[in-house]
């Protein structure tokens, strides 16, 4: 990307490494909220909970939107790599809520929050709501940042790569390493996948990038429901609401019991077992998503996820912390 010396010079363009480096980002980042929003479900006791089914719908839309990230990623010529997310601190991949204004993490209302795995408590529920918070300038257009550590929330981040996607739609190739899990659930969605070349694809591109912004992903808070075209028709019992409103309801409602956590002191050979079952699973499926997203078809893929979250809730049962790397 070419970014211009003087006010006079043209606007800034990209070219196509700069694109395939935010595609690639956009798959990390939600790969990144997959296992931290499913630890916090799978720790509350009672899966029969409002909270345990908003946030279930929220990663099976997760998955949704990695799907949607990797198609475009190889509309693109970029097969998607998968690498172990990390979870330290308050580092949440690419995102500086700092350069919103006003700066959403610094409200009351979302301290303290912590992006490390734990259980559902205030610190990651805050910390849901900022991933998904909206974006406050969503008609602007979108600033071409070299450095996609500095985008204020997801809304910003989707934006810009859309603009980039379009400058650079000549180069969409349909039908490359497409896959598609969720057309069952999403009846009204007209496809999932980037089957067209170049305008006509940059059509199924753009409808992609909105599936992901409208169900959760930044899209500004004076919106309406979520678009009937993107809507689960299929098991959402609140699908109109956005992640953002689906968190909020659970950050204003008491918290669910979750499941107690041993210090790592305490840690048995049981306890160490069980976690690495966890670590094995997610290192398979990391492999099957690369495979995946390459024009494999791994058979054991669905048994893999499926196996991740029973891992994860054998952790909590025993007092372990879910661990990913």
């Amino acid at each position: 990307m070419s970014i211009p010396n003087s006010p006079q010079a043209a606007p800034p363009t990209w070219d196509i490494q700069h694109l395939r480096q935010h595609l690639q980002y956009a798959v990390d980042l939600e790969f990144w909220t997959i296992p931290f929003y499913m630890s916090a479900m799978y720790s509350i006791v009672d899966r029969s909970s409002d909270a345990f089914q908003l946030i279930q719908s929220v990663v099976n839309q997760e998955m949704l939107h990695l799907q949607s990230a990797a198609n475009v990623a190889n509309a693109f010529g970029l097969s998607p790599s998968f690498d172990a997310p990390l979870y330290v601190g308050q580092n949440i991949p690419h995102l500086n809520f700092s350069l919103d204004d006003p700066d959403p993490s610094q409200e009351p209302q979302f301290q303290p929050y912590s992006a490390e795995i734990g259980p559902l408590d205030a610190a990651r529920i805050h910390a849901m709501c900022l991933i998904e918070y909206p974006d406050w300038d969503s008609d602007d257009k979108p600033n071409l940042q070299e450095n996609v550590s500095q985008y204020a929330n997801i809304g910003e981040f989707y934006r810009a790569i859309r603009y980039g996607a379009q400058e650079l739609q000549d180069q969409i190739r349909g039908g490359v390493k497409q896959v598609d899990f969720f057309s069952s659930f999403y009846r009204n969605m007209p496809a999932m996948t980037v089957t067209e070349s170049g305008k006509n694809g940059f059509y199924q591109v753009g409808l992609l990038f909105d599936l992901i912004t409208d169900q959760g992903e930044g899209i500004a808070q004076s919106k309406d429901d979520i678009q009937t075209v993107f809507q689960n028709t299929a098991d959402d019992r609140n699908q109109e609401l956005d992640h953002f409103d689906k968190f909020e309801q659970i950050r204003t409602a008491p918290l669910p019991a979750t499941y107690p956590l041993k210090p790592t002191s305490e840690y048995t050979a049981q306890d160490q077992e069980v976690l690495e079952i966890l670590l094995e699973h997610f290192a398979g499926l990391r492999k099957n998503l690369r495979a995946l997203f390459n024009g494999k078809n791994p058979e054991d893929f669905v048994r893999l996820m499926v196996s991740v979250g029973a891992a994860i809730q054998n952790c909590w049962k025993q007092g372990v912390l879910p661990r990913f790397s």
